[in-house]
């Protein structure tokens, strides 16, 4: 891939979509274009620390806009596009799909047939595109006690997030396969860090705790996930858009599988150290345990090796590390999160189907 190209990124304002700019803008000599229609969990201030420069722009999009996406394409002629819109959050799915599967589904189908008529009209560019899309473990379902998802594992969706992105995979390979479109598809694990809308399980009992509501664990909290940090995460990502396969898959995985309820203890230890409660008792006495959410998979674990012997990439903050600078963060920009707390999710359960 050019190394001074135009990457193309949708979703660029959410989670990991910022942080992947970010690392872009800052780390390389991309161009970087950042296409989003800044729903509920996307906002511009994650990425306020690279809008002046002058290798950023941002285009405000609906990825299910097909003209809209044309013309930005036009317009900036990238060489490469990362695809990371989507609706991500599987409680939200429980309770209303219907966004899940226009942005999931047909946003990615609308994208990738306007990079198909874009790449038509520039036959000499193909060889050098890539159309990266990122994906979940989750469509792969859930394991038993033991082992861990690889590149073959078969799709088993069991939500209707992970439904909408076993879909949407299918699509990216489809294009690759009929059209001969220049795909990588990359499913990773559960990620976390900075910026990370408050909805998700991490930000969530953080800023639960530091109101002093209950931090509400699912059934009984075994359910195991692998945890990456969102900067290893980004770090993944450029690397497999430099030096990845077309056609080819790469999971990203943190090998850090901890329980959910692992996960909360952790972030009440580190909050006990680094912002003590004013009656001198743990964050742990907040913790109830509530009904767990329908169809709740039990474990997802992801075996990286592929990418760690492939593209020499490895995950380098430990667990224990990453969360520690999470909470830190969070505590440091309470000005990032409280807006979004009154505005858009005021932490509510969700995911019950009702």
């Amino acid at each position: 891939m050019d190394s001074v190209g135009t990457v193309l990124v949708t979703g660029g304002a959410g989670f990991i979509g910022s942080a992947v700019v970010r690392h872009l803008v800052r780390g390389t000599k991309y161009r970087v274009v950042n296409a989003d229609s800044l729903t509920y969990a996307a906002t511009l201030e994650s990425v306020a620390a690279v809008e002046e420069s002058d290798r950023y722009h941002f285009e405000h999009a609906d990825i299910t806009d097909l003209d809209r996406v044309q013309r930005i394409l036009e317009s900036h002629r990238p060489t490469a596009v990362l695809h990371l819109a989507a609706e991500t959050h599987v409680d939200r799915s429980i309770d209303d799909p219907t966004d899940f599967v226009q942005t999931n589904v047909v946003g990615t189908f609308r994208l990738l047939e306007a990079v198909r008529a874009y790449l038509r009209a520039r036959p000499d560019a193909r060889s050098s595109f890539r159309f990266c899309h990122v994906s979940t473990d989750e469509v792969f379902g859930a394991l038993a006690p033991t082992g861990a998802f690889e590149e073959t594992t078969p799709y088993a969706p069991r939500s209707p997030y992970s439904a909408s992105k076993a879909a949407a995979d299918h699509l990216v390979r489809a294009w690759y396969h009929t059209y001969d479109l220049p795909i990588i598809v990359t499913n990773c694990s559960n990620n976390y860090g900075p910026y990370q809308f408050p909805e998700k399980l991490i930000p969530h009992m953080i800023i639960s705790a530091l109101e002093g509501r209950s931090l509400p664990i699912y059934g009984d909290g075994e359910q195991a996930r692998d945890w990456l940090f969102v900067e290893d995460h980004a770090r993944a990502l450029i690397q497999i858009l430099e030096r990845g396969i077309v056609g080819d898959t790469y999971l990203v995985g943190g090998r850090s599988e901890r329980t959910n309820l692992e996960v909360t203890q952790r972030i009440c230890d580190v909050l006990d150290a680094q912002r003590p409660r004013s009656d001198s008792r743990s964050y742990k006495e907040q913790i109830a345990f509530v009904e767990d959410r329908p169809g709740h998979d039990r474990r997802y674990a992801v075996e990286c090796g592929k990418l760690e012997r492939e593209l020499g990439w490895r995950a380098e903050v430990p667990f224990e590390e990453g969360i520690e600078m999470t909470v830190r963060w969070y505590l440091e920009n309470e000005f990032w999160w409280t807006s979004l707390r009154s505005a858009r999710y005021g932490g509510d359960r969700l995911g019950l189907g009702a």
